[in-house]
């Protein structure tokens, strides 16, 4: 079976949202946006002290926040070429939404929350409140 026509939703928090300077890394990618959306009340988002600023999204195992995200659709058969270019600490992985449904996204390893110059921005409840 071909992979050439299938998708799949893929969530981005930060720099791949519409409006930002990544967002062109998400169209190179053949990806359209479908929807805004947001996280169940189980993550965390720290700015991460890098150049320029990212965020990073950690889900806890209680307590947290909802965060603002939007949800676009890729072609299956650039997910890998997409994801080997996501830098350390973060990842691809599953993201819970408000709905109880899951979609792959960026997430973030959790010890990057410790690192000097991290800052919690949990509060702002989504990336453009933050920058």
């Amino acid at each position: 079976m071909s992979t050439e026509n299938l998708t799949i939703p893929i969530a981005v928090c930060g720099l791949h949202m519409r409006g930002f300077a990544l967002e062109k890394q998400m169209q190179g990618h053949g990806a359209v946006f479908l929807r805004e959306a947001a996280t169940a009340p189980r993550y965390r988002m720290v700015k991460l002290p890098t150049v320029p600023a990212k965020p990073g999204l950690i889900k806890l195992p209680s307590g947290g926040g909802s965060i603002q995200l939007e949800v676009w659709e890729m072609p299956l058969a650039r997910l890998g070429s997409f994801t080997a270019g996501i830098p350390s600490p973060l990842g691809i992985g599953k993201i819970e939404l408000y709905d109880g449904t899951e979609v792959v996204g960026f997430i973030c390893e959790g010890y990057a929350a410790e690192l000097p110059g991290a800052e919690d921005v949990t509060e702002s409840g989504g990336w453009r409140n933050v920058v």
